[in-house]
């Protein structure tokens, strides 16, 4: 599985980068913050919401710690999706990163 850091995937989104961020925690997680321009799609949703994620795309996931994102990321690879998971997810999000 393809991993990034929170560092290197915030160098990114302050680059102007543009990218396809997908926020797999639940709904009163993301409430208390997600990174700038995440969608979000909880992680039990993803089979049902495949429609809402472009193939030709290459998609970073993030949850909370890194564990329901990489999850994620094995399913969408066996359904031919590139995809990078945010080691560390939020947690190391917000010890890296100044918004």
């Amino acid at each position: 599985m393809k991993e990034i850091t929170a560092k290197e995937l915030a160098e990114k989104v302050k680059a102007g980068e543009k990218l396809s961020i997908i926020d797999v925690r639940e709904d009163e997680e993301v409430a208390q913050g997600k990174i700038p321009g995440a969608k979000h799609i909880p992680l039990g949703e993803i089979p049902e919401r495949l429609n809402e994620i472009d193939k030709k795309e290459h998609h970073y996931m993030v949850c909370r710690s890194g564990g329901r994102s990489g999850k994620a990321c094995a399913f969408l690879k066996d359904e031919g999706y590139d995809v990078t998971n945010m080691e560390g997810g939020m947690l190391s999000w917000e010890d890296e990163v100044e918004i």
